[in-house]
């Protein structure tokens, strides 16, 4: 008998090491790993659909990670949206591991999936993560750790927000102690422990835009980006919405609220936006002058 080769070996160590359910779910194999978590993809056998099951690493049943993993249990149970992938189950495996069972989602993270796109379906989808986001504002609920790796584009062109594990579901005005997020994506006040609130999120979609809109993006899509990743909460835009009406506005050829718009460059945007019915305008004043020329002759 030939020894295994180091590849088959790793595989069943990983094999070895997946969730054994008591009931109705087998895992099938990683989609993804977190700092305190994996998520499978596994079959329910009740109802003969492949699922996916976030399961702590390590037993925690008392400990601050199950705690977090039992808060966005509930935190997604309480948003139902297109965007926010539904909650189907929650337990605890018999080795002490919490999990829980959501929809399978398939496709890429928003920066693989709109690194082939031309800008406008960009802003497109990053519209439709605007969307999600403010109806979790709404609710009361802020992300926290907003990045491209938790905005997956599922296959048919679905936008999801994932990963709301570090989100904070208490007052905006309630003081957090605890510090979670991504560097980079984190706003000052998040990153020094300092309350939050709806616009610590604008932060994080203001440097998402940015990446996006690529370093030679138009100067007002560029002012969206800096007003919503400035430094000081107070001058970010005030809310979700509020951005997502300046992105609306540039995307249908408006000047947004954040932009201070040249004299010149409004005349060429407006001449561009009604290019026929000037150029309509200017053949009737032409004809007119050159009809009144011949009968003056």
């Amino acid at each position: 008998m030939s020894p295994l080769s180091d590849a088959t070996m790793r595989r069943l160590r990983e094999a070895a090491s997946w969730p054994a359910f008591e009931v109705r779910y087998v895992a099938l194999g990683v989609v993804g790993q977190g700092g305190s978590a994996t998520v499978y993809r596994a079959r329910d056998e009740t109802l003969e659909r492949d699922v996916a099951i976030k399961v702590l690493d390590v037993p925690d049943l008392a400990g601050r990670a199950a705690r977090r993993l039992t808060r966005e249990v509930h935190l997604l149970a309480q948003l139902d949206h297109p965007g926010i992938v539904p909650i189907h189950d929650y337990g605890v495996l018999e080795d002490g591991r919490s999990y829980f069972v959501m929809k399978l989602v398939e496709g890429r993270p928003l920066d693989g999936a709109a690194s082939t796109r031309p800008l406008a379906e960009r802003l497109a989808l990053f519209e439709r993560v605007l969307e999600t986001v403010a109806f979790a504002h709404d609710r009361g609920i802020v992300h926290r750790d907003l990045k491209p790796p938790n905005i997956l584009v599922g296959t048919f062109g679905q936008v999801f927000v994932m990963d709301w594990g570090a989100a904070d579901a208490r007052s905006f005005a309630e003081a957090e102690t605890v510090v979670a997020g991504t560097p980079g994506y984190m706003a000052p006040e998040q990153e020094s422990g300092a309350p939050v609130d709806a616009r610590t999120d604008v932060f994080a979609l203001g440097t998402i835009l940015r990446e996006l809109a690529g370093c030679g993006a138009p100067a007002a899509l560029r002012s969206i980006a800096d007003k919503a990743s400035a430094a000081a909460a107070a001058d970010r835009y005030p809310s979700v919405q509020e951005m997502a009406e300046d992105i609306h506005a540039y995307r249908v050829g408006e000047a947004p609220g954040s932009y201070r718009e040249p004299v010149m460059e409004r005349l060429l945007r407006l001449y561009r936006r009604y290019e026929l019915p000037v150029l309509l305008v200017a053949a009737y004043v032409v004809m007119r002058a050159l009809l009144l020329m011949w009968n003056g002759m």
